[in-house]
């Protein structure tokens, strides 16, 4: 670990990838563009997850320093909890179409698909040396008219995509949680064999 990077592999039970031990939700952006390419291959691996039907539902408003304009109004949904994200050089609105496209019914497990989309992004960012956190802490209404987002979509999370910066940006209250140890409920907690409450050996 560096000043400017902090990594905290997960203490796992049993083996798993490294990627997916390696993952966590930092908060520390810095302000260095991400590059085209890589935010594209981000989008396209949450391209790839599996849905319901293969509906895909997921839909992601992506605004960059590129356009520091947009960025900012996208930044103005987000609560001051949240404010850290504004250092972030990508701002992701992640919405579910609420229905299927073939017959109109509902699809109650649009938001189950974004979640997977979203995670084969946080995945990808990580493979790419960055870093992503997701936040519900904004203002849905105020996204939603800003984003001009229409009643057929359900609006999830928003998204923070960029290079880790040093921990000492961060607001006070972040700080030491940056250095506390990633904690996991174990798997006797919500692993059960056959029935809930027999634990799987």
């Amino acid at each position: 670990m560096t000043d400017n990077i902090i990594t905290k592999p997960a203490q796992t039970e049993f083996p798993i990838h490294e990627l997916i031990a390696k993952r966590w939700s930092a908060r520390a952006f810095s302000t260095r563009p991400v590059e085209k390419t890589k935010l594209l291959s981000i989008l396209e691996a949450a391209r790839w997850a599996p849905s319901s039907r293969n509906e895909q539902p997921w839909r992601y408003i992506v605004f960059t320093n590129d356009n520091p304009d947009k960025l900012k109004e996208a930044q103005s949904v987000l609560l001051e909890i949240n404010s850290y994200a504004k250092r972030a050089p990508v701002l992701i609105c992640a919405i579910a179409k609420k229905s299927y496209t073939d017959n109109g019914n509902h699809n109650r497990l649009h938001f189950h698909d974004l979640g997977a989309a979203n995670e084969n992004m946080f995945l990808e960012a990580f493979n790419q040396g960055l870093i992503m956190h997701e936040m519900g802490g904004f203002n849905r209404e105020k996204a939603m008219g800003l984003f001009r987002i229409s009643e057929d979509y359900e609006v999830g999370i928003m998204i923070a995509i960029g290079y880790q910066d040093s921990h000492t940006i961060l607001p006070d209250r972040y700080k030491e949680k940056a250095f506390m140890p990633r904690e996991r409920k174990p798997l006797s907690e919500f692993v059960f064999l056959e029935e809930i409450g027999k634990e799987i050996k």
